[in-house]
């Protein structure tokens, strides 16, 4: 339920763009992503840092693309995401002790990872030239294919490209779990 709830404003995004275009659209995502903010705070007593920077993305540009009625300003909004988590990852490596992608992919193992720190550095520096890339990306789908395009793109690209890039990480991650030395006891 958790995972629906997540993809919620991005499946509106997408069947709304489908029915009625991308102003519609960009309205729908809008009250979306405010509706996934205040269900996420109902939900556990607090907001979820990812949802609120990306409600307050889609509300400025959301608002500039209605206002102005040029789309150019939502589609925006996946570089400007995407540009701000290559931000983090990067500060992550010079502030703090643990860089983002180790908090990231250690979360997804119940025990710990016998992974050097150099690697996690590594690591955390390919996702946050993947992240610089896919930004760039969308733009240039954006300022060079029509609005059914960039959707498409924004919404299955996207997605499959953050898939096939942590897909082999998880696997190769998972043969440097220590085994959990309690079960066995």
């Amino acid at each position: 339920m958790n995972q629906l709830l997540e993809w919620l404003p991005l499946l509106i995004f997408f069947a709304v763009f489908k029915l009625y275009g991308i102003y519609w659209a960009t309205g729908a995502l809008m009250a979306a992503c405010v509706a996934l903010l205040i269900m996420h705070r109902l939900r556990t007593g607090k907001f979820k840092t990812m949802h609120a920077v990306t409600a307050a993305v889609a509300l400025v540009l959301g608002t500039a693309t209605l206002a102005l009625h040029d789309e150019r300003f939502i589609q925006w909004k996946p570089t400007v995401l995407l540009g701000l988590a290559a931000m983090a990852f990067l500060g992550s490596a010079l502030v703090g002790r643990v860089p983002l992608a180790r908090r990231m992919l250690e979360g997804a193992f119940d025990g710990e990872l016998e992974v050097a720190p150099r690697t996690w550095l590594i690591i955390n520096a390919a996702w946050a030239a993947w992240f610089a890339l896919l930004a760039g990306l969308n733009i240039f789908v954006a300022r060079h294919f029509s609005d059914a395009v960039w959707v498409n793109f924004k919404v299955f690209g996207l997605t499959l490209a953050m898939i096939l890039f942590m897909i082999p990480q998880v696997f190769w991650l998972y043969g440097r779990a220590k085994p959990d030395t309690a079960e066995g006891a």
